[in-house]
């Protein structure tokens, strides 16, 4: 069996948070977003903005630019989920690096899939919630993400990155624990 590479990854989470930006009623974009202050267009915006300059950034990589997300989030997020896919399915990605003052030097590709893929991943949850639409997470990225993220919890918290830590039961779910812990209330 074939191992799953940042590539594969990418596409599977990336296709789960695409349906949902295609399943937004046009209505719905300008709904609350479980995210302090957002609606459900900052979702695709914070995923849209923030990644190109980290990748410009740290390995010299531009993506192509589609329309504003106030203008049209569907096509701001198909052009800008599209060059993260080229990226990672281009054969040279494999022998380029990232670099960041805050991590190192990181193999770009698993640099996309560390930080990027992981925040569309947990971000597919509030875009879902946001627009009324299926909120299930799969419980076995949610119970790898959470198992990498337990460990970092004050440094997580320290990043500012993440809202404080909310308590569920010992019982609840993964995915429960896994919101919870990166701030939401599931």
């Amino acid at each position: 069996m074939r191992t799953r590479t940042a590539a594969d990854e990418h596409r599977t989470v990336a296709g789960c948070f695409t349906a949902r930006v295609r399943g937004a009623d046009t209505s719905a974009w300008d709904n609350p977003a479980p995210c302090e202050g957002w609606v459900a267009r900052d979702v695709v915006r914070h995923l849209v903005e923030w990644f190109p300059d980290f990748l410009k950034a740290g390995a010299g990589v531009e993506l192509s630019k589609g329309p504003s997300v106030d203008d049209d989030p569907v096509a701001a997020w198909a052009v800008h989920s599209d060059g993260v896919q080229a990226l990672l399915d281009d054969p040279a990605t494999a022998h380029k690096l990232l670099s960041n003052p805050h991590i190192g030097q990181v193999p770009l590709d698993q640099a996309i899939d560390r930080f990027y893929t992981a925040d569309v991943f947990m971000h597919t949850w509030d875009l879902a919630r946001a627009t009324g639409q299926e909120e299930r997470l799969d419980p076995d990225k949610c119970s790898q993400l959470l198992d990498g993220m337990l460990p970092l919890d004050d440094m997580l918290r320290a990043s500012g990155q993440y809202g404080p830590r909310v308590e569920v039961p010992e019982s609840a779910d993964v995915q429960t624990r896994l919101l919870a812990f990166i701030g939401r209330r599931p």
